[in-house]
């Protein structure tokens, strides 16, 4: 897990986020949760290479509570 979050909950971008994505990918994640700021960075990558990932957007810490301990 990487990230950053506000005193107030707030999900904070990150950088090298296609480094991440593809590194999740190739250790066989399934799932992965990030910043919404960080969509327009996934957009970047190939979808070929992405294939079988599911992507969250989340803006706050209460949305990544909710996705993770389901």
């Amino acid at each position: 897990m990487t990230g950053e979050i506000t005193l107030r909950g707030q999900v904070l971008p990150v950088g090298g986020i296609k480094e991440k994505v593809l590194a999740a990918k190739r250790a066989g994640l399934k799932e992965i949760i990030m910043s919404v700021q960080n969509e327009k960075d996934v957009k970047e990558i190939n979808p070929n290479f992405i294939k079988g990932l599911k992507l969250n957007y989340v803006k706050t810490m209460n949305q990544v509570l909710d996705l993770a301990l389901l």
